[in-house]
């Protein structure tokens, strides 16, 4: 059951449960009507995951959604194990009446998404232990390198990811944003910020990811799990 799955094989088996694949890890939100209806379903759901919940679930809870996520640790990947997770908690959500939605077509708001940033540098080894120190910040299970990227251990952060620049850049930005939606979000998302005044700066590695940019050309690429799987 800890077999670790790819995007592809993730994202397909979950995606008719109300859940979507994002940066290896499965998530879903779940619209409730008060913080003590979030409190309960989130306990049912750490009760239907038994001894699993503390290596694999982490939920967010709000007064008006309650937002849940399943990784295995141990690999920090989706793993089986994580796929019959979400299966269960899909269950139990029907059954207390709520329908967990990863968000498009649903009127919400937007859809369940992850953030990373990425920095350009030169010397990857040289600067990555100084933003694992000044964010407090740890190695990712399995990915120690000196070139790795970083992750919050609280999970209240974004991921960190180091780009390599062939030269110094100085005119251009050396900090984005990367906004990891669902594969089928990104189409609405990437309208919505073109309506905005966005620019299409490059579709070339679509759809793996789309880079835009502001009207002073500030970059964002929009990311799905599309186009990563060989």
């Amino acid at each position: 059951m800890e077999q670790k799955l790819s995007r592809q094989e993730a994202s397909e088996a979950v995606q008719e449960h109300g859940w979507r694949y994002l940066l290896g890890a499965l998530q879903t939100s779940v619209p409730v009507g008060t913080l003590a209806q979030a409190i309960n379903l989130a306990a049912d759901a750490v009760a239907v995951c038994g001894n699993d919940a503390d290596r694999h679930l982490c939920i967010d809870i709000r007064p008006d959604l309650a937002v849940f996520t399943l990784q295995s640790l141990d690999h920090a990947a989706v793993t089986a194990r994580d796929v019959e997770l979400a299966r269960r908690i899909s269950a139990i959500t029907d059954k207390s009446g709520f329908l967990p939605e990863p968000g498009p077509g649903t009127g919400a708001p937007r859809s369940v998404q992850l953030l990373e940033i990425a920095i350009d540098a030169l010397n990857i080894a040289g600067i990555r232990p100084f933003w694992k120190a000044v964010l407090g910040y740890a190695d990712e299970a399995g990915a120690e390198g000196p070139e790795d990227p970083l992750v919050d251990p609280v999970r209240q952060g974004p991921a960190i990811w180091f780009q390599h620049m062939d030269r110094a850049r100085p005119q251009r930005n050396r900090i984005h944003i990367d906004i990891s939606v669902p594969h089928d979000e990104a189409p609405r998302r990437i309208e919505a910020a073109l309506a905005a005044g966005g620019l299409l700066v490059s579709a070339s590695r679509a759809p793996a990811f789309w880079v835009l940019a502001d009207l002073e050309g500030n970059e964002a690429c929009v990311t799905t799990w599309q186009g990563r799987d060989s």
